[in-house]
């Protein structure tokens, strides 16, 4: 995994693209998986396989607005089985 994901959802958060309870549900439930790491990467993994393997599988949009900006961003499988 090259951290495009965590890092994606780092940046939606920061920007106000999702607010901190939910950021702290995914906290807890990957924690429970034993990814706590993975809180972030999970506002694009939708798929319970994603959040297990730690992969993209589908496609996942997510559109936010900043005060001056309308962002989508858009997470495309990169693994080759995929």
């Amino acid at each position: 995994d090259s951290g495009s994901r965590p890092l994606t959802g780092h940046l939606i958060y920061q920007c106000g693209g999702i607010d901190k309870r939910t950021i702290e549900k995914f906290e807890k439930e990957a924690a429970e998986l034993g990814k706590g790491s993975f809180k972030y990467a999970w506002v694009l993994d939708k798929l319970k396989a994603e959040r297990e393997r730690g992969i993209t599988i589908d496609i996942a949009l997510w559109k936010f607005e900043t005060p001056r900006y309308y962002v989508t961003v858009i997470d495309a499988p990169g693994h080759r089985d995929f």
